[in-house]
């Protein structure tokens, strides 16, 4: 393959308009298939990344979709991630309602899909919810993105493993469904009231 028909990752970042992590994390995932030089750079074949970039042009196109609130759910246990699914559903609005099960994934789908909400989950297994909130905040790409914390842990529980940034509202289990709904629909009505 010649230079002309690869990618170095940043120039595949900057070609598909992600951050470099995010790109870095779909490469380590397969997401975007990668090689390694003699020299240890990573290559990505510049026609996954054109084919990526096609399909994100569809996704822009106009009625493409319809407006949508998106919210990422990130949550280890099964059962709890298909009652926010069931709970989420039956608000009555146009939400997009997207699941993983630990940081890891939920960094793939954020720079893939940008979610208007992150809803977490602390403790969890590849990734715990500290480790990717402190990923997003780090990055100027999420910084702004809106989290909110559900969990278990106490909030001494929580300041001993490092805290979390002043931003993040944090909930305790069980799930508070209707403080969520609180804060989707209050997004909404700014979101109408900016139209």
């Amino acid at each position: 393959m010649s230079q002309d028909d690869v990618y170095t990752t940043r120039q595949a970042a900057k070609r598909l308009g992600m951050s470099l992590r995010t790109v870095q994390l779909w490469v380590e995932s397969g997401t975007l298939p990668a090689w390694k030089t003699a020299g240890g750079h990573r290559r990505i074949a510049r026609d996954a990344v054109e084919r990526l970039v096609r399909e994100q042009d569809r996704a822009l196109e106009p009625g493409s979709r319809e407006a949508q609130f998106r919210i990422l759910v990130v949550e280890d246990e099964e059962s709890l991630r298909k009652l926010y699914e069931a709970k989420l559903a039956g608000w009555d609005l146009p939400l997009e309602i997207l699941t993983t099960s630990n940081g890891y994934e939920a960094l793939l789908i954020i720079g893939e899909k940008r979610p208007d909400l992150l809803v977490a989950d602390l403790s969890m297994p590849a990734m715990d919810g500290f480790r990717m909130i402190r990923t997003l905040k780090s990055s100027d790409d999420y910084r702004d993105l809106e989290i909110v914390v559900v969990t278990a842990l106490d909030t001494t529980e929580i300041e001993d493993r490092g805290g979390l940034p002043e931003t993040v509202r944090v909930f305790r289990k069980p799930i508070p469904f209707a403080d969520l709904e609180a804060i989707v629909r209050d997004r909404f009505a700014r979101a109408a009231g900016e139209s």
